[in-house]
């Protein structure tokens, strides 16, 4: 399956502007043979830690537009928005099928407290996997990418490929690129990183949005600019490497799990 990331800056706090510039983008990857488009971490407003302002219902402006975007262009959208909630807003991406219909929706599990996103948010408690052209995705969000744990959820739900939307900044992006390749390599799956550029009132980036394949190998990377990457998607690839080296099947799980209960109940250890 192809797929693309759309690494693009959006107009700030302008979910209107944003929605209508990203059509351009979406008929590109259409017709450049994709199946589905990824876009960064809330780029229909600008990703800022501290904002609730155009926080949207799923069925407000945002996905609303998506969704017919994607009827119109037969191609599946992976679009982030700010949710509206109680008590705080959630950081919310969506998975809208070629039909227009939503395929799943996540919520940031863990938010960036470094920036005080805690303080606007609330968290996200579930995964959320997809199915497209026989390839299983799963779906998480920037500051994610420092949980492996949440990678190895994914992997024991047979994920084949983790799609993550992000604002990741310009001085920190050489953990960006030791983060995806490791995620893939541990869990032998795709991971694809799609990071927002530009500089906001926030932080500056600097995008390399890029896909590791199953060993880890980095197989597309973008440069510093706005730019559709594309990236392809062999799930049967994914089965084979975990065939031929079935790592997982060593995993200890139960005893995992008994070691942190014992570390608990001796907290001076």
């Amino acid at each position: 399956m192809r797929c693309c990331s759309a690494q693009t800056a959006g107009v700030w706090e302008s979910p209107e502007k944003n929605l209508v510039s990203s059509e351009r983008l979406i008929l590109d990857a259409a017709r450049a043979g994709a199946g589905l488009i990824a876009f960064p971490e809330q780029y229909f407003t600008g990703w800022d830690p501290e904002s609730s302002q155009n926080c949207e219902e799923i069925t407000g402006p945002v996905v609303t537009g998506l969704r017919r975007l994607a009827r119109e262009h037969s191609i599946a959208i992976v679009g982030s928005f700010r949710e509206v909630s109680s008590p705080k807003p959630k950081n919310t991406v969506v998975a809208i099928g070629y039909d227009g219909e939503i395929l799943a929706k996540y919520s940031k599990i863990h938010l960036f407290t470094p920036g005080h996103e805690d303080r606007a948010f609330s968290p996200g408690t579930g995964l959320a996997t997809f199915t497209l052209c026989g390839v299983r995705f799963g779906l998480a969000i920037c500051y994610d990418l420092r949980f492996p744990e949440l990678f190895r959820l994914y992997r024991s739900e047979g994920v084949h490929s983790v799609i993550v939307p992000a604002a990741w900044p310009e001085n920190r992006i050489r953990y960006w690129e030791l983060f995806i390749q490791s995620r893939a390599a541990e869990n032998q799956m795709y991971v694809a990183g799609v990071n927002t550029t530009g500089t906001t009132s926030v932080d500056r980036y600097s995008g390399s949005s890029m896909t590791a394949d199953p060993h880890g190998t980095i197989t597309a990377r973008a440069g510093k600019g706005n730019e559709l990457l594309y990236y392809d998607i062999d799930p049967a690839f994914a089965e084979t490497v975990r065939q031929e080296f079935p790592v997982n099947d060593d995993r200890r799980d139960a005893l995992y799990v008994s070691l942190m209960n014992g570390r608990r109940g001796h907290p001076s250890r």
